[in-house]
């Protein structure tokens, strides 16, 4: 049987208009984030006919959803911005790991990240940026594949491993433009690599995710000690030698370790 049909039965024909209108709007949003960014290309990804995907363009710009920029498209605008700001404000495990975080950014110098799985992905819910003035392409609200990342591997190191090669399907399926970009690990590799994150405590990055960038992260735990985000150190090279790297991994750790305790309730 068909539930959505029956759940449309049970909603009033003005309502479900309403519905409908929303969820386009919505689907051209997710799109466009994509970077689908024509009327003709948005009308063939959602299938839908050309008229009815500019009059939802035509609003999604008008209230700030959607910015128009001339002969190139359409890209997302500065109302989205302004929401997503306040989601990560909004997220309660930023709230509790905030301080642990900001001491750990003094302690280091480096920049520090603090994400969560959202799919196959790492979602960004916090970056702060260290005192050595460096650029990165990580952003709060930004997303990279999970075992790019070290955030993704200390997560995911502590889960059953049947579950990895759909997180390392995930990865392959993203494209790699730049010639210049670092090699995918065989699974092989990657699986060794979650073995030793759950035995050691934490992971590292050494420059998978970014040509001269790496990484140490630890999982943060709940009270079922299931890891439900991750805290990062994060550097170029010449300041992540492999002897500051295992010492930083402890630090980290300890880190990750007091965010879970205050998520438990015990800090």
């Amino acid at each position: 049987m068909n539930q959505g049909g029956a759940m449309d039965e049970l909603i009033p024909p003005k309502d479900r208009s309403g519905t409908q209108t929303l969820s386009r709007g919505l689907e051209v949003l997710q799109c466009v984030g994509r970077g689908i960014s024509t009327i003709k290309a948005l009308s063939q990804a959602m299938q839908l006919p050309r008229s009815t995907v500019a009059r939802t363009l035509s609003c999604l710009v008008r209230d700030g959803y959607l910015h128009k920029v001339p002969y190139k498209g359409y890209y997302l605008g500065a109302r989205l911005i302004e929401l997503g700001e306040r989601a990560a404000e909004q997220q309660p495990l930023v709230d509790i790991a905030r301080p642990y975080l900001e001491a750990l950014a003094e302690q280091t110098r480096d920049t520090v990240h603090f994400g969560v799985l959202d799919g196959g992905d790492v979602l960004y819910l916090c970056k702060l940026p260290g005192k050595r003035s460096l650029e990165m392409r990580s952003r709060t609200g930004g997303r990279m594949p999970a075992l790019a990342t070290a955030l993704g591997k200390a997560m995911l190191a502590s889960r059953d491993p049947s579950s990895w090669p759909a997180y390392y399907a995930a990865v392959q399926r993203v494209s790699r433009p730049r010639e210049d970009a670092p090699a995918l690990k065989s699974f092989a590799e990657v699986r060794r690599d979650l073995k030793e994150a759950d035995a050691r405590g934490w992971s590292f990055d050494w420059e998978e995710n970014e040509y001269g960038i790496r990484c140490i992260s630890a999982p943060v735990k709940d009270h079922a000690d299931k890891a439900v985000a991750a805290v990062s150190v994060t550097s170029i090279i010449s300041f992540m030698p492999r002897d500051r790297m295992a010492l930083l991994g402890p630090q980290v750790k300890r880190t990750a370790d007091a965010i879970s305790r205050a998520l438990r309730g015990q800090e």
